[in-house]
Order: C-alpha cells, then sequence, then structure tokens
C-alpha cells in the first residue's frame, strides 16, 4: 500500500464504527481521503449525521453524499415496512440485509474513483464478526475488483483499482480496538438499525449486540447511550 501513498483514496463511509476505522486507516497509509455516502433512505438515518462528523474528523478533502432512495425496492427490514429483528444474531443472512446494496455502493466509489484520479477504493467490510451478509465476504470483494478492472477505462488501459478491505480478518473487538489506537471517537459513530424516539441505540438489533461485545471483548469502554443494554453473550 505504500507505494500508493499520497494518492487519492475513495472511501465508503457509512458513519458506522467499521468505516470510520477503514477510513483512518487509509488516512494513516498517507492516502488523501475522498469520503462517499448514500442517503438510501434508510430506517437508521442518523447514520448520515455520524459520517459528516466522521467525514470531518478525518479530514476528507471532499465528503459527497448521494441520494438513492432505495425503499422504492424495498425487500429489507432497513429500507421497507419489515420489524428489525431483535432475538440475538443467528446464522441465516437476516432480513436486514439489503439486495446488492455493497454491489451498488461500491459501483458508485468506483465511478466517483475513476472520475477524481483515485486507484483504491476502501470499504469497512469484515469477514468475522458480521450478520452473514454476503457482500462482506473475500469473495465478493475480489470479484467486484476484478469486475471494476473489466469494466472501465482505466482497468482496461492498466491502470488498476483496487477494493481496499483493512478490517476483512478482524473481528469487532480489533475494530474497537483500532478506534482507540486511531485517536478516533467511537462515539460519533453510529450502529445501531432502530434507533429509539429520542434518538439513543436500541441495544437489541444485530449492530447494537456486535458493536457493544467488541468494546466488551476489547477491554474498552464503550461510548455508546443504549436504550436497552445489550447481552454481550447473544451476539
Amino acid at each position: 500500500m505504500s507505494e500508493r501513498a499520497h494518492k487519492k483514496a475513495v472511501v465508503l463511509l457509512s458513519g458506522g464504527l467499521d468505516s470510520m476505522v477503514a477510513g483512518g486507516l487509509a488516512r494513516e497509509a498517507g492516502f488523501d481521503l475522498l469520503a462517499l455516502t448514500v442517503d438510501y433512505n434508510q430506517r437508521h438515518r442518523i447514520e448520515l449525521q455520524a459520517a459528516a462528523s466522521v467525514a470531518a474528523a478525518l479530514d476528507v478533502e471532499q465528503h459527497i453524499v448521494v441520494p438513492l432512495d432505495l425503499s422504492k425496492f424495498g425487500g429489507s427490514a432497513l429500507t421497507g415496512d419489515i420489524a428489525v429483528p431483535k432475538t440475538g444474531v443467528g446464522n441465516d443472512i437476516p432480513v436486514t440485509y439489503v439486495p446488492a446494496r455493497n454491489t451498488i455502493f461500491l459501483s458508485l466509489c468506483l465511478g466517483w474513483a475513476e472520475a477524481a484520479g483515485a486507484r483504491d477504493m476502501f470499504i469497512g467490510v469484515n469477514a468475522l464478526d458480521y450478520s452473514g451478509y454476503p457482500d462482506c465476504r473475500p469473495d465478493f470483494v475480489a470479484a467486484f475488483q476484478d469486475m471494476a478492472n473489466l469494466a472501465t477505462k482505466a482497468g482496461v488501459e492498466g491502470d488498476a483499482f483496487t477494493v481496499q478491505t483493512p478490517l476483512l480478518e478482524m473481528s469487532k473487538a480489533d475494530i474497537a480496538r483500532e478506534a482507540d489506537r486511531l485517536g478516533l471517537d467511537a462515539a460519533m459513530s453510529w450502529s445501531c438499525y432502530d434507533p429509539t424516539a429520542d434518538l439513543k441505540h436500541c441495544g437489541l438489533c444485530d449492530s447494537c449486540r456486535l458493536r457493544s461485545k467488541g468494546f466488551a471483548e476489547a477491554g474498552l469502554a464503550d461510548p455508546t447511550e443504549y436504550a436497552a443494554r445489550p447481552d454481550p453473550n447473544s451476539a
């Protein structure tokens, strides 16, 4: 990665803990950051405010919020009238999966990266502590990178794109530790899929449970304000 230091990278910035740390690692590696956030009319729209705070903290060169209303498609508890599960993290792909979300979002990153002269894209996926989403797996990332280099002028002319996944093999505890090491305030990030009316993390959705478990296993104080204290043993 050092050979690309001081070049631009597009960071997919949701406002969550994972994307914040991915952005922090990209900055640490010497990249000038372009941050892309997608307003997909998600249930947890407060994460857009978190993304703005994180972008400012990372001192990004530019932060673009793209409106793309995926609630028109539905098919997910995050974009449709489907209840967010709160009984614990299971083994199946949950209803909080948004159809093709990372494929869509990385395609937007790719378009901006090619236009801006960036050849690296950072996404905060991880394949260990996650909720079973198929578009967080190494095979997906590798396939998207191959596609990016077949589908673009830059790619076919040999100026290849790389999808950077620095969190891929990290646990949530590892990610919490990295946020602390990088000096990033985890309190400004947002994870909850189903915020309460007074804008607290619900504490019961899969994302809250995994977040809480991560801080507990890392031995770090969890700065998150939960409406209900998550049970770390249920994630």
